[in-house]
């Protein structure tokens, strides 16, 4: 096979064209490149080029300490913050067998689940809006602004929380934020139907997506996707459900995974649809408890210099978007040795290399889109 790489204009009718999508496209959520080698509007081979945007998050791990790595992880996935401060002070807690009050174990379970509907309203917007659809993008930001409004109260930030902290979390909650919290989720919800009628229901949008991205189990397990994109090919994998941490290991029955058979771009919406109803429900669930605790501290006091004792520990959590995993490695300093962080997005965009061959060019963006990732949480 010979290649004829195109910058403007066409090649010939007997060879196969390399065609650069990025990297500054506006489908992809953030800074990647695909490198596509075409046979007329067919993709016969398809290679993502990444590290655009790296920063280097884990080497500098190295050089800040516990408090301040905070600050580092939680802005790789710019759309799920809080969930990711929470899986490394989850580590550094393992690391120092710290138990975390009530509390804020139930505020935490909260928090991560409002951030994983702000997480998920995202992708239901903006992925009809990358398949020609430009209404639901709006209702997803005006939802996203309610959610917005309480987690800005609660924490400061709109987007890098900075509420976690390791033994606990900030500060206590303002007083009255827990009934504002509950208006915010129920406001939210009654307006949900939205995206089962207008998206859903739309038959152009069914066209698109349906049977489109045939993602196969087996490819799932070898690339190691996970989250929503999983589920939706049959792989029943919830780390909330199958390894509790938090207080999901009181809420399995509100807690309900959502999984489809199919594979397509079509499951993955209806996953991530389903998700987003869910963690409604435990947020609901979660102000009920929360409602019902006593008084009581919401951190642990801390030494000036925190160190963690030398060894090494592993926590994951199940984020927005997949497992994020942290491994840290202590020899008993200030900082860590070395912080590895696995990121759900850099597993699930390698299952590009399998979706897209033999597909049209036509459909690359809604296969793409349906991947829900975050190229920050690629390139860290």
């Amino acid at each position: 096979m010979t290649e004829t790489t195109v910058g403007i204009g066409g090649a010939a009718e007997s060879t196969d064209m390399v065609l650069n999508i990025g990297p500054q496209h506006p489908s992809t959520h953030g800074v990647l490149r695909l490198r596509l080698v075409l046979d007329g509007e067919v993709v016969r081979h398809a290679e993502p080029v990444i590290g655009y945007m790296h920063r280097g998050a884990e080497k500098l791990f190295e050089a800040r300490d516990y408090r301040q790595i905070i600050m580092l992880a939680n802005r790789h996935d710019w759309l799920s913050a809080f969930s990711n401060e929470l899986g490394v002070v989850m580590a550094v807690e393992r690391m120092l067998g710290m138990e975390v009050p009530e509390r804020a174990v139930w505020t935490r379970t909260l928090l991560a689940e409002l951030n994983r509907v702000l997480n998920h309203l995202m992708f239901l917007g903006s992925y009809p809006l990358e398949l020609g659809g430009i209404t639901p993008v709006f209702h997803a930001f005006r939802e996203r602004e309610e959610l917005q409004a309480v987690m800005e109260e609660v924490s400061g930030g709109r987007m890098h929380y900075m509420f976690n902290r390791v033994g606990g979390l900030k500060e206590d909650l303002p007083a009255g934020w827990l009934g504002r919290a509950r208006q915010a989720v129920a406001d939210v919800r009654s307006r949900m139907d939205v995206y089962d009628k207008l998206v859903l229901g739309n038959e152009i949008f069914r066209g698109r997506t349906r049977g489109v991205g045939v993602l196969s189990p087996e490819a799932v397990h070898a690339y190691g996707v996970s989250g929503p994109i999983a589920r939706a090919s049959g792989v029943d994998f919830d780390l909330r459900r199958d390894e509790p941490y938090l207080a999901y290991g009181e809420l399995q029955d509100t807690l309900r995974v959502a999984v489809r058979q199919e594979g397509d771009c079509l499951a993955r919406f209806e996953c991530l649809l389903d998700q987003t109803h869910n963690s409604l429900d435990l947020a609901d669930a979660c102000l009920d408890r929360m409602a019902e605790l006593p008084p009581g501290p919401i951190n642990q006091r801390l030494p000036k210099v925190l160190k963690a004792p030398e060894g090494h520990t592993y926590a994951w959590t199940e984020n927005p978007l997949g497992v994020n995993g942290y491994y840290l490695v202590s020899k008993g300093e200030k900082t860590p040795y070395r912080l590895k962080l696995r990121s759900a997005s850099f597993n699930n965009i390698q299952a590009l290399v399998e979706l897209l061959p033999g597909t049209l060019v036509a459909d690359m963006v809604a296969i793409l889109g349906s991947l829900f990732f975050v190229v920050g949480d690629i390139d860290k």
